[in-house]
């Protein structure tokens, strides 16, 4: 496998997540910042190593063996940004794309011996869960700020994007996984929320607060 057919993986994965339907060959083009015939190429190449199903015109899905390497792939970038962050202290900011070169590191050997170093951790620096060794995927059961009804409080346990300027400006108004936050307020006209966050109130979009994800 290239670098460049385990990212086609893990992105058709990851857009399994949001559409369970068939993945299109324009929703890969445009996450990958390419072109769909450049796209069409390579997913003729997964098919014919039976990672994928991909049918013209009808999308993709990914196969059981496809579906285990991106889980093994999505385990391989979760530890390296819990390595990043908890051992080497970069901020959770800093690590996704040192992660994205990282991951392809093709010996499963080291990836347990990293696993045991750090303990076992259950979620990365983002709140997403990371897979054991068996591949099991343990998701909690959150919900986005925007979702959290007025006068409500919920505890941030992740993250939907970790888009770098997005969580530069989550560290600036002190946000981080583990932050109580509370709904004082929501306006109809920008769909903007005010929010607490330690005795402090603040004004965040809608964009901001659907990328949040929490418990109460």
């Amino acid at each position: 496998m290239t670098n460049s057919e385990e990212n086609y993986i893990k992105e058709i994965y990851k857009l399994s997540l949001i559409n369970s339907n068939h993945v299109t060959t324009n929703e890969i083009a445009y996450e990958l910042s390419t072109k769909p015939p450049s796209v069409s190429d390579m997913l003729k190449k997964l098919c014919n190593k039976k990672l994928i199903n991909y049918q013209k015109y009808k999308g993709v899905n990914l196969t059981s063996k496809g579906q285990n390497l991106a889980i093994y792939l999505t385990r391989k970038h979760r530890l390296w940004e819990f390595f990043l962050v908890n051992c080497l202290k970069y901020n959770w900011d800093e690590v996704h794309n040192i992660a994205e070169q990282l991951e392809h590191v093709k010996s499963e050997d080291l990836i347990n011996r990293l696993d045991n170093f750090l303990g076992f951790p259950k979620i990365d620096p983002h709140g997403e869960p990371i897979p054991d060794k068996n591949g099991v995927l343990n998701h909690l059961d959150s919900k986005s700020l925007d979702n959290l009804g007025k006068n409500n409080i919920g505890k941030v346990v992740g993250v939907k994007t970790d888009d770098s300027d997005f969580l530069k400006y989550l560290n600036k108004i002190n946000i981080s996984i583990g932050s109580k936050l509370k709904i004082i307020d929501f306006n109809k006209f920008d769909h903007s929320f005010e929010i607490q966050i330690k005795n402090r109130t603040r004004n965040i979009s809608f964009d901001v607060a659907k990328n949040i994800l929490i418990l109460c």
